[in-house]
């Protein structure tokens, strides 16, 4: 079959792993050509299967024609349940040669989205780095699947008005999908008669499971393809395929920043989320503004040197998760894809399937943190990260309230030590080498303040409720006054 065409020296191994893989190989190819030289995958990789390999060298073994022989080879994504750690990277990303930093942070999360998601997917970016590496000059990486012809929908806003910007898409496409089952339910009544049999079979499926978006994205093409050989039949039926790019129930996210969802898109998101729709937010967190230069955003943790922040920034950054956990309906998850990568594909298709508002904070090291190993040990660093409870993993889901704690709480352990994990990143040694006491006081308060949180989040995940615990002690108080100019 095909590995008997392949090139001379195009090594693969036998795929293991039950009747799936049952006949496939396996091999994982790099392009020569589009490699930045990060190095995350080399530390990344379990089994130091990958290494680095000079240009030169990588072209002479024969690796541009491994790698023009690979993207020929049919995907069989459609094999493997793409809401699993395994199974989402059999799929064919629509995230490709960004124009991201080398090692960056952001851009896995991304990626992983349209592995996931990425057939039905409808973005809404805020002005921030992900606008420059998500739309570079006059093209975007963002593609679409050569066979269905389907990928990701794309859009940039300003970063003050993004979540409004997402919502006006979320509800334009709520409206037409009503139009839709509206033009549906007519073509039912009153043309059924001059329908063949598979399409109104097809039609009575789609109207019952419209609102479903695993069904709707295997029906989807098989019911277009029927309208289109029917159209003439009826015009009601040519109505229906009018409004057929909405057959498949799109996924609907919201891409930014820090800067974009802790400061001055934060009201806007605030909105939305309270506002009960559908919509799903993933925010890159740098814990800095990293597109215009490394300014201080609230997301920024107390210690770090950051501009605008020159003596480090003197109080604990802006705990978003817990914010919104407080709502009580919108799904929340905090993720670090480094630390655990079968936490962060269960946090996005739990708050991609949720029937509500959903919220993802994913840490994402950049170059501004000036850590002294460069991007290359990026995954290793997130997974330090947890280890010393500086990022924290959890999941909290409304929808198990019902049944028990809706707070999950995924890195439950710390065993690492978050001195040295900071001084690892040059933004806060600097700080230790021109202000060594001044360092020592607000990098001792940052380690309280991670180990009290830490403790509220377990007490807020052994309680029967889970409500309220990880705030609860976990940050600093604040005296508000309330008045009135009418008494």
């Amino acid at each position: 079959g095909e590995l008997e065409k392949s090139p001379a020296g195009f090594d693969a191994r036998k795929a293991t792993g039950g009747n799936t893989y049952a006949g496939l190989h396996f091999r994982i190819q790099a392009s020569p050509l589009d490699c930045t030289g990060c190095e995350v995958c080399t530390h990344a990789c379990p089994t130091s299967a990958l290494t680095m390999t000079s240009l030169p060298v990588a072209m002479e073994s024969g690796h541009e024609k491994f790698w023009n022989f690979a993207m020929k080879v049919p995907n069989r994504g459609e094999r493997f349940d793409p809401f699993t750690l395994k199974g989402s990277q059999f799929q064919q990303p629509l995230m490709e040669f960004s124009g991201a930093c080398e090692g960056c942070g952001e851009t896995p999360y991304a990626k992983l989205i349209t592995q996931m998601f990425g057939k039905r997917l409808i973005i809404a970016n805020a002005t921030g780095c992900s606008s420059i590496w998500g739309g570079t000059a006059g093209w975007v990486p963002y593609t679409k699947d050569p066979v269905s012809g389907r990928g990701v929908a794309w859009g940039n806003s300003l970063f003050e008005d993004n979540a409004e910007f997402g919502l006006g898409q979320f509800l334009a496409v709520r409206q037409r999908r009503l139009q839709l089952k509206d033009r549906v339910k007519a073509a039912l009544a009153k043309s059924s008669a001059v329908m063949s049999p598979e399409l109104r079979g097809s039609l009575e499926q789609w109207l019952e499971f419209a609102d479903d978006r695993t069904v709707t994205e295997k029906i989807a093409p098989e019911l277009t393809a029927l309208l289109t050989a029917e159209k003439g039949a009826a015009p009601e039926v040519a109505e229906v395929l009018r409004l057929a790019d909405l057959l498949m129930k799109p996924s609907m996210w919201m891409f930014g920043g820090d800067g974009w969802a802790n400061d001055i898109g934060y009201g806007g998101i605030d909105h939305v989320l309270a506002g009960g729709h559908d919509v799903k937010i993933c925010v890159f967190d740098t814990e800095v503004y990293s597109n215009t230069g490394g300014q201080s955003s609230k997301a920024t943790p107390m210690g770090a040197v950051a501009k605008f922040a020159q003596g480090g920034r003197a109080v604990q950054k802006k705990d978003l998760g817990a914010l919104f956990m407080k709502y009580g309906n919108i799904y929340v998850a905090s993720c670090a894809i480094g630390a655990n990568y079968k936490q962060t594909v269960q946090a996005f298709q739990e708050a991609e399937q949720y029937n509500g508002p959903a919220i993802v904070v994913c840490y994402s090291p950049c170059i501004e943190h000036r850590t002294k190993t460069g991007l290359s040990q990026m995954s290793l660093d997130q997974k330090e990260a947890v280890e010393c409870g500086y990022w924290p993993l959890y999941r909290y889901n409304p929808e198990l309230r019902a049944t028990g704690n809706p707070f999950q709480l995924d890195g439950k352990k710390l065993t690492g030590d978050v001195m040295k994990f900071l001084i690892k990143q040059n933004r806060y040694a600097q700080l230790a080498r021109a202000a060594p006491e001044l360092a020592e006081e607000l990098q001792a308060k940052l380690s309280a303040h991670l180990k009290e949180r830490h403790d509220a989040m377990r007490a807020q995940a052994t309680t029967e409720s889970g409500a309220g615990a990880a705030a609860n002690g976990a940050g600093q108080k604040v005296l508000i006054l309330y008045g009135s100019d009418t008494g």
